[in-house]
């Protein structure tokens, strides 16, 4: 699904951020991708959404080199972007209101790209229903965290990316919309890459979680956890032992 390749990539005139790195993920998988503040984590996920192309290198997503961001792909930021002057429905339709104006091409939306604005389903798997009339202002952090949630997943993405998504939600939020995301992972077989600074986050969302140092990174350091799905694993003795094996890696970058 995702393959980068011989990847350099940095700011101005100072050290790359990236340098001949290569990682690899496989479609249908759940990444986390933890680090120190400044190792690159944000960096690395704009370069897989076709934000920011790279110096040198190849990044092919399903087998295409990336050279703009495709319309299969969802991200997901820790600031929602959400319209303040829309409802949450009006905010849910707002991407497929813009495939809609452009058609399939390829470009903007995908080539089998059907005219639609229905968002309903997503409103109600993901508890929006009761507040679909109303504007973000009334919401809880939460609750326009889900509706960017719907919004992204009203396009049908194949490669989901999240942005540190519930680093400003109170814990029990941020606890129920990890088992959402899993869950909503796991129904539609999509691959998901997520950055996070915090290790039980990381731990908890990625079946394979990827480690970045201080720049530059060069080799990946990839540590398997493929038990995300079990029944109380957040409260397992391997969920412990995982957190605090990923808390030395980091104290010893």
């Amino acid at each position: 699904m995702i393959e980068v390749e011989y990847l350099t990539f940095g700011y101005g005139h100072g050290a790359p951020v990236f340098q001949d790195f290569e990682w690899n993920a496989v479609r249908g998988e759940a990444w986390t991708v933890l680090g120190p503040s400044g190792c690159g984590k944000s960096t690395l996920l704009n370069i897989l959404a076709g934000l920011v192309q790279p110096t040198s290198g190849t990044v092919r997503v399903d087998g295409q080199n990336l050279a703009r961001p495709r319309p299969q792909t969802g991200l997901i930021i820790q600031d929602y972007g959400l319209l303040p002057w829309a409802t949450v429905r009006e905010n849910a339709r707002l991407g497929l209101r813009v495939r809609n104006y452009y058609g399939p091409d390829g470009v903007h939306a995908p080539q089998d790209y059907t005219r639609t604005v229905d968002v309903e389903p997503w409103l109600e798997r993901l508890g929006l229903l009761p507040f679909a009339a109303q504007f973000t202002g009334q919401l809880s952090g939460g609750q326009r965290q889900r509706t960017a949630i719907a919004r992204t997943l009203a396009l049908q993405p194949d490669l989901l990316l999240m942005d540190e998504p519930f680093s400003s939600l109170d814990a029990p939020t941020r606890e129920s919309l990890q088992r959402l995301v899993l869950e909503l992972w796991r129904e539609t077989g999509l691959t998901l890459v997520t950055v996070t600074h915090a290790i039980e986050e990381a731990a908890i969302l990625g079946q394979r979680i990827l480690l970045l140092n201080l720049p530059p990174n060069i080799r990946p350091l990839v540590i398997e956890n493929p038990n995300i799905l079990q029944p109380g694993y957040r409260e397992s003795d391997e969920y412990v032992t995982l957190c605090r094996s990923l808390r030395s890696l980091m104290e010893a970058a």
